[in-house]
């Protein structure tokens, strides 16, 4: 057995003949299950409803009765974002998002009934789940559990003496940053288990879980080596705790609060209402694409009877009130789309600041690497209205065009008649199949997080190893 195992296994039976650590360790583990299986059932539950009412929509939708198109178009439909089966192990901010989109003519909705609005106001101080557990509390044991790891060695007077049986400062440091890793893991132990069997049962895809379990391996390593470092740095274990628990407070609970606080004032975002003005505005500068005389679509007018070599739109081959509904809702769409974008772009600044000062605080690191990995991040959200709004334009342009098609111009246009298609179109149109982000997006997109982990764990590892050499060539 190598002097560094030995020193190790001491470390461990020290360890747990300390009620603290024991103790702490079974809370934890306690914890880590309660949200885990709290969070699986709301996930399941929350699948299920999604589901049920997804269904629900469809079938009413398709189940219309013969219609004028553009009276379904108005009708509208509903779409329900289905959860990643990886959401039970972080929320993210999938609860204070919309979950439910209605998509309808002229009108580009945002998606609504977030958990947090439907919910106590309790949800919005924090949801209790595997990476709150992992991200808040994993590193608080480990200080409370390893703070004194060296420092006791040093008020005892036992280092003096292991020094002078021939081990070296970096054997000991070792030994102890092994046992403590050795302990984080028993901490991470429910959370793998988690992950292998969302992956086994075939729920989970292995590459997300593989690079979620790494990236919180990475996080409790980091926190080992911290632990150790100050520990071996500081003269007394009081010292040692006190700085950790600065450092805790500091870099776990500040500073992920602070900086999104900061990035917002420096990047205000404009609100809801204010795009909202700014859109009718634009909107309504378009034309009325109800009123196929309207002046706003003369030139629109001309184009379409010279491309079919007429002088009158009741000449025309299909109904000019459709093809008007098809060109109003291609640049409204457009508007939307430029607004949309441009928030979405302004939160992506935002959320680049808040990954930067991840050097600062690893935490932000951390949330973000687990955030996308599970999707529940902006992107992923983003990723849902996109194909939301994709679905919604093919869907009302389909409706425009059976318009077009199917009804005659001058019946369309007497008010006294009633112009309906049969309701077997609506049958036929394909339903919405959300497609989650490729793989190879969430890996790009993850790698700035990983680094800054990496890099804090390596900075850590080294100051580790020059402590343990200053262990021993000075005198203690």
């Amino acid at each position: 057995m190598s002097v560094i195992t030995r020193i190790a296994r001491e470390e461990w039976r020290a360890l747990f003949r300390d009620r603290v650590a024991v103790v702490g360790l079974a809370l934890l583990t306690l914890l880590m299950l309660v949200a885990a299986l709290n969070a699986w059932e709301h996930q399941r539950n929350a699948n299920a409803e999604r589901a049920r009412y997804q269904a629900q929509a469809n079938h009413e939708f398709e189940m219309q009765p013969d219609r004028h198109p553009h009276r379904v178009a108005h009708y509208g439909h509903f779409l329900f974002r289905p959860l990643n089966p990886l959401a039970a192990f972080d929320p993210g901010i999938d609860p204070y998002t919309g979950n439910t989109l209605f998509i309808e003519a002229h009108r580009q909705n945002s998606a609504n009934f977030g958990d947090v609005r439907q919910s106590s106001l309790l949800l919005r101080f924090g949801q209790l789940s595997p990476a709150f557990v992992l991200q808040v509390l994993a590193p608080l044991l480990l200080i409370f559990v390893g703070h004194a790891a060296l420092a006791r060695e040093r008020e005892s007077g036992t280092l003096r003496i292991l020094l002078a049986q021939g081990i070296t400062g970096r054997q000991l440091v070792l030994g102890k940053l092994l046992a403590l890793s050795g302990f984080a893991l028993l901490m991470l132990l429910p959370a793998l288990l988690m992950l292998a069997g969302l992956v086994a049962s075939g729920q989970a895809a292995w590459q997300p879980s593989l690079l979620l379990a790494a990236g919180y391996v990475l996080w409790l390593l980091l926190w080992s080596l911290m632990v150790v470092l100050l520990s071996g740095l500081l003269a007394r274990s009081r010292d040692a705790l006190l700085a950790l628990l600065a450092v805790w407070t500091i870099g776990v609970i500040l500073l992920p609060r602070l900086v999104p606080d900061m990035v917002s004032s420096a990047l205000p975002l404009p609100s809801r209402f204010e795009n909202a003005i700014h859109v009718q505005r634009e909107y309504l500068a378009l034309g009325n694409a109800h009123d196929p005389n309207d002046p706003t679509f003369a030139a629109f007018r001309e184009s379409i009877l010279k491309e079919y070599g007429v002088t009158r739109i009741e000449d025309l081959p299909v109904n000019f009130k459709g093809l008007v509904g098809f060109e109003g809702e291609r640049l409204s769409t457009e508007l939307f789309e430029r607004y949309a974008t441009a928030t979405f772009e302004r939160q992506a600044e935002q959320n680049r600041l808040v990954d930067h000062s991840a050097w600062l605080s690893p935490t932000l690191a951390i949330r973000r690497l687990s955030m996308t990995a599970v999707g529940t991040d902006l992107t992923s959200f983003r990723h849902f209205l996109e194909q939301g709004e994709t679905y919604r334009y093919e869907l009302v342009q389909r409706l425009n065009r059976l318009q077009s098609e199917k009804l005659r111009y001058a019946d369309d246009s007497n008010p006294n008649r009633e112009n309906r298609i049969s309701h077997e179109h609506w049958q036929t149109f394909p339903r919405f199949d959300y497609q989650p982000q490729p793989l190879a997006d969430t890996y790009r997109q993850t790698a700035p997080a990983s680094l800054v982990l990496l890099v804090w764990a390596g900075l850590l590892m080294a100051l580790t190893s020059l402590m343990g050499a200053r262990l021993g060539t000075t005198r203690q």
